[in-house]
This record gives C-alpha cells, structure tokens and sequence, in this order.
C-alpha cells in the first residue's frame, strides 16, 4: 500500500496571522517611545498650569492693590462731605458781610474776619491732601455728572447749556463725585455738538481750583 495517503496534509499559511503579529511589534516598539511622550505631554501641562495660576496670582495682586487703594481713598468720602458743610458755613458767614464794613472794621474784626477765612482755607487744604478736589465750571458745557442744574439763564452770547452761574461748588475725591455743583446754565444762546461724556473730573474738562 502507498505511504501517500499516510502523508499529513500542509496547513495553509494563515496571512492575516502574520499581518497582525508585524502590527503587534511595531505597536511595542512604538508603546516603547510612549513614556518620553508621555512625559513631555505632562511637562508642557505643568507649564500651562504654572503660567496661568501666575497669571491668576497677578490679577489677584493687582485688584487687592485697588481695592486697599480705593479703600483708603474713599473710606473718607463720608467725612469729607461733613467738612463741606462747614465750609459752606464759613463761607456764607464771610459772604454775609458787606464790602463796606470789611473796608471800614476796625483791627479787631479785621482780624476776626481773616482768621475765618483762614480757617476756610486750611480746611479745604487739608480735604486736598486726602483726594478731595473743587470744581469750577463756570464757563464751561453742563455736564450732568458733574453739574446739577438748579435754573436758566437767558442769554445769546454763549453757547446753549453752558454754565454761568455756580450757586454751589462742586467736589470730587478721586474719579468720584463727591458733590455735584449747583449751577445755573444759559438757554437761548447758539447751539454746540455735544461732547462725549468721559469718567473723571480731569477728562471731562472740569478746572480743579487748587488754591481753595
């Protein structure tokens, strides 16, 4: 009898088999470059983290820094609107008497006279130092955050809505107000392109009298 049919078939070569095993050792040698990867992955997200928490650190530095600014700028606001009113005072008592008895008192009131209106200015010197600034805006366009409007004022020769008469200063302490002046403003005179309303005394044009 023939050994040929005892002899044991061939398997066939499963090609996939291998497709998958070449597949499988260039994914190890790849897994072999993952921990670098990994690592630098890992470092450039610390540095993200880092720069943005100093950037957060920052902001955080500075908004304290206006807070403890404004804090002490304007922890005096309540205060400082007391000492107007006795200013206001003093200055109604001054206003009060007339031109010609200054001119004619003799030492004593002289002397009283001028010691009131030292008074006056030390005291609105004093509200200076700690932020507290005049306006005088007569002669200039009514702007409501800074002007209250208490009347009219008929008159052509000057452009509608600018102030001709302050019946009040005004202050501010810092960019805030702190007393808007009482004004009166002129109508009827020619018309002017508004301006543009702007945050803080100095932008807006406002004269701050230092001398007061």
């Amino acid at each position: 009898m023939s050994d040929e049919n005892n002899t044991p078939e061939e398997q066939p070569v499963d090609a996939t088999s291998g497709a998958e095993a070449s597949a499988q050792q260039d994914a190890g040698a790849e897994t072999a470059l993952d921990p670098i990867e990994v690592l630098k992955a890992e470092n450039e997200e610390l540095r993200d983290r880092a720069l943005r928490t100093m950037a957060e650190m920052e902001n955080l530095r500075r908004r304290t820094e206006k807070e403890i600014k404004d804090a002490r700028q304007y922890a005096v606001s309540g205060f400082a609107r007391d000492m107007l009113t006795v200013s206001d005072n003093l200055r109604r008592a001054l206003e009060a008497l007339p031109e010609d008895d200054r001119r004619n008192a003799d030492a004593g009131i002289a002397s009283l006279i001028e010691g009131v209106e030292m008074i006056e200015r030390d005291l609105l010197n004093q509200l200076e130092k700690n932020g507290v600034r005049k306006l005088t805006p007569e002669g200039q366009k009514f702007d409501p955050n800074f002007h209250q409007a208490m009347f009219e004022v008929p008159n052509t020769e000057v452009p509608n809505n600018t102030v001709v008469q302050v019946m009040q200063a005004g202050y501010v302490i810092g960019e805030r107000v702190l007393r808007p002046a009482m004004v009166g403003v002129s109508k009827g005179g020619p018309k002017e392109a508004p301006q543009p309303q702007t945050e803080s005394a100095a932008e807006a044009g406002q004269t701050v009298d230092k001398n007061a």
